[in-house]
C-alpha cells in the first residue's frame, strides 16, 4: 500500500485558474472522493495524479517519491475512465492482459494473473468473450480488472459509474468497495454523485473553484459542514440567516432558535443550516393550529419549533419530501413513509428540531 501526496499543486489554463495551491494527503489503502461540480478541478486533480496533466507548480509524491515529472507509463498507477476504453478487438483476457504485456509479463505468469484478477472482479466465465457481448457492469468491470492486474501503487477512477443505470451503478458501487477493500490500493475515485461518494469513501473531500473546501470522514463532512456550498453540496439544506445571541440567533421576524455552538460575538451575521431528515413534523392541534410556538432559543434539550404550513407533499416510496412555509421562508423535510396517511397540503403543523441540528456554516470562497 501506498500514500499519495499532493503538495500546493496549481494548474491554469489561459487566464482560467483550475486547480489553486491544492495541498492533499491520500492515506495508504485509503478510498478518498474528490466530489464537486463540472469545473471545480476534481478530474484535473486526478489526471495531475496520474500524469497526464503537468502542474505549473507544486509537487506530486508517491510513496514518497517525487514523480511530478515522472512520465504516466513510470508511475506505476491503473486508472479507470468513464468511457471504459477496452479494446473492442481483443476478448475479455487480452484486454486484461495489455498492461502486463507491456511490462514483460507473458506466458504462464499472464495467464495466472489474469485469472487472479477476474475471480476478484467475479469474471472468471468471461474471460473467451469480446467487449460487446458485455453489460455495461462487465465492461467496467473488466476495465477495473485491467487497471489492478499490474498491481499498482495506486487505482485512480474517473466517473466509472456514471454511464450505468441506477440499479447497475448501486450493484456496481458495491463491488467496487469490495474489490477496493480486498485488494487494499490506495484509491481516488473522481465523482460528481453525492450519494455514491458517501457510500463509497473513507474520505471525502469538496472541490469548489479549485480549492478543497472541506475534507473529511463522509459523516463529519455531511453532519458538519464548514461552509454554504459544503452544506448545499452534499445532499438538501435548509438555511437561516440572522443575528448571533448569546445562545442562539435571532431572525429576520424577531425569532430566536438555538444553535450547535461555539457562536461568534452577539451581533454578528451568520448562516446555520438544518439538514431536512433531521426536522420531525408534529400534526396540528384540535384546534387546528400548531400547539407550540417557535423555541425562545435557551438550547441545551429544548427544541426549536415552529408553526407551518404544508405546501406541497412528494411521495417517493419508501420516504416522503414536505415543503413547509415557517419563519417567513420555505423548509424541506424528509420524513420515512411508516403510514400510510401523510400531512395535508394546507395543514398546520408543527417543525420541531433540536439546536444541535443547527449547525453554523462559513462564508464560501471567492
Amino acid at each position: 500500500m501506498t500514500a499519495v501526496d499532493v503538495e500546493a499543486v496549481a494548474k491554469s489554463y489561459g487566464a482560467t485558474r483550475v486547480l489553486d495551491d491544492i495541498s492533499v494527503h491520500f492515506a495508504e489503502g485509503s478510498f478518498t472522493s474528490l466530489l464537486g461540480p463540472s469545473g471545480s478541478g476534481k478530474t484535473t486533480l486526478l489526471r495531475i495524479v496520474a500524469g497526464f496533466v503537468a502542474p505549473d507548480r507544486g509537487r506530486v509524491r508517491i510513496g514518497g517519491e517525487d514523480v511530478t515529472d515522472v512520465p504516466v507509463w513510470a508511475r506505476n498507477i491503473g486508472m479507470v475512465f468513464q468511457s471504459y476504453a477496452l479494446f473492442p478487438h481483443m476478448s475479455v483476457a487480452d484486454n486484461v492482459a495489455f498492461g502486463l504485456g507491456r511490462r514483460g509479463i507473458k506466458g504462464e505468469a499472464a495467464r495466472r494473473e489474469v485469472a487472479r484478477v477476474l475471480e476478484l472482479v467475479r469474471l472468471p466465465e468471461y474471460a473467451k468473450r469480446m467487449p460487446k457481448q458485455l453489460s455495461g457492469g462487465q465492461q467496467q468491470r473488466v476495465a477495473l480488472a485491467r487497471a489492478i492486474a499490474t498491481k499498482p501503487s495506486v487505482l485512480l477512477l474517473d466517473e466509472p459509474l456514471s454511464a450505468l443505470d441506477r440499479r447497475l451503478r448501486q450493484e456496481m458501487q458495491v463491488e467496487l468497495l469490495r474489490i477496493q477493500r480486498e485488494s487494499g490500493l490506495t484509491t481516488i475515485f473522481v465523482t460528481h454523485d453525492q450519494e455514491e461518494a458517501l457510500t463509497l469513501s473513507d474520505r471525502l473531500a469538496i472541490l469548489d473553484r479549485g480549492r478543497i473546501v472541506q475534507i473529511g470522514a463522509p459523516s463529519e463532512v455531511y453532519e458538519n459542514p464548514k461552509t454554504r456550498f459544503a452544506a448545499e453540496f452534499l445532499g438538501d439544506t435548509n438555511f437561516l440567516e440572522g443575528i448571533a445571541t448569546e445562545n442562539g440567533i435571532r431572525l429576520g421576524g424577531g425569532e430566536t432558535l438555538g444553535c450547535r455552538g461555539p457562536l461568534p460575538a452577539p451581533g454578528t451575521r451568520i448562516t446555520a443550516a438544518i439538514r431536512p431528515e433531521k426536522i420531525r413534523i408534529e400534526g396540528a392541534s384540535v384546534s387546528g393550529m400548531p400547539e407550540p410556538s417557535v423555541a425562545d432559543g435557551q438550547g441545551g434539550g429544548a427544541e426549536n419549533r415552529a408553526p407551518a404550513i404544508i405546501a406541497a407533499v412528494v411521495y417517493s416510496g419508501a420516504a416522503l419530501t414536505y415543503t413547509a412555509e415557517a419563519l417567513g421562508q420555505r423548509f424541506t423535510v424528509f420524513a420515512q413513509n411508516r403510514d400510510a396517511r401523510s400531512q395535508d397540503v394546507g395543514a398546520a403543523v408543527t417543525l420541531c428540531w433540536s439546536p444541535e441540528h443547527t449547525v453554523l456554516v462559513g462564508d464560501d470562497i471567492r
